[in-house]
């Protein structure tokens, strides 16, 4: 699993690099001020927001990001703040499933596969994905405006765009001023978004052309990425510390599954609780597992924990489809869209 360990340290601290020197924030508050404090505009800037929040695969970071610059809006414009919440969380859900994200990374080191074979495959059906967010967004949008229209009466959507924004940049300015460079500058580096821009969309175009192994393709974006931001070694350094920790929390966890899958497999034990949930299985049920587990993907998740659902719950799942025909990647694929 050691490719996938490398992809998730470097993928972390890419991300991490990227946030630092402020390359989703601006996009974000453009979006945002494109809204207008219209309900309909808000809630699919909600949904485009969101993916570019979860562009670096880390969903603490998506609603650390996207909430406190939507929230003051929502609220201002009277909108249902679980809407907010459910219009992040469908978007980010939908976006997780690239090679950096912990549900990719860990079904391919169960697969001892590169993530990027398995994501390609996936795009289609993302595209798909985050088109029906959209027209959700439109939807829910439409029929909130219907009810602020009911309950409040019409909206002053300039005022409300106004305020958020102002609310917005005062969190920001604050929040950005905590953290400093060696020189005691911001870490944001303003007059470098293109530039940032161009070296983000070109690691994934890497990635989605799939020329180089996809921890590679981090690895040099990390190198160019801190060579362009933050030149000066001890800069560099701390850039590295801070994400560090996230990274190789993720690492660790991947090598410590990679030897449990490795005793369950050379010990025959995987192999001997397939065959015996075969013979428990009502006849016709075994074909349709990978299907009904993966139709079944989000309360599983909740019940066992991601690393439990995609370690201990999908290697047996995958050898019991296996065991009449169904191919592996069929079993994957169920399980992480439905997951």
């Amino acid at each position: 699993v050691m490719n996938v360990v490398v992809m998730f340290i470097f993928a972390i601290i890419f991300f991490g690099i990227m946030q630092d020197a402020g390359l989703f924030e601006p996009i974000i508050n453009k979006m945002i001020d494109l809204s207008g404090g219209n309900v309909v505009k808000v809630a699919v800037a909600t949904v485009l927001i969101a993916i570019v929040g979860q562009l670096d695969g880390s969903g603490a970071s998506t609603f650390l990001i996207t909430i406190p610059a939507l929230l003051p809006l929502y609220k201002r414009l009277n909108m249902n703040p679980y809407l907010l919440l459910l219009l992040i969380a469908g978007s980010a859900a939908i976006m997780n499933m690239v090679p950096w994200g912990g549900p990719l990374g860990r079904a391919a080191s169960v697969l001892g596969m590169d993530p990027n074979e398995l994501w390609q495959p996936l795009i289609p059906v993302q595209i798909v994905g985050l088109l029906l967010m959209v027209g959700l967004a439109v939807f829910l949008g439409f029929r909130e405006k219907r009810r602020i229209e009911k309950e409040y009466g019409l909206v002053d959507g300039g005022i409300a765009s106004e305020s958020s924004s102002e609310a917005n940049d005062e969190e920001s300015i604050e929040a950005k001023n905590k953290e400093t460079d060696s020189y005691g500058n911001s870490l944001e580096r303003p007059k470098l978004i293109w530039v940032n821009l161009i070296i983000a969309l070109a690691v994934i175009g890497v990635l989605v052309s799939g020329i180089i192994p996809s921890g590679f393709a981090f690895m040099i974006g990390v190198a160019v990425a801190l060579l362009i931001n933050y030149p000066n070694v001890t800069d560099q350094t701390a850039r590295i510390r801070a994400h560090a920790p996230s990274a190789l929390t993720m690492a660790g966890i991947i090598l410590a599954a990679g030897l449990f899958l490795g005793v369950l497999t050379g010990s025959g034990m995987l192999d001997a609780i397939a065959e015996d949930f075969v013979t428990i299985l009502p006849e016709g049920v075994t074909q349709y597992i990978h299907l009904i587990v993966g139709f079944l993907g989000i309360p599983f998740d909740m019940l066992l924990s991601t690393d439990a659902y995609y370690f201990a719950l999908f290697p047996i799942i995958e050898q019991i489809a296996s065991t009449v025909g169904v191919d592996s990647l069929s079993t994957a694929y169920a399980m992480i869209i439905g997951n």
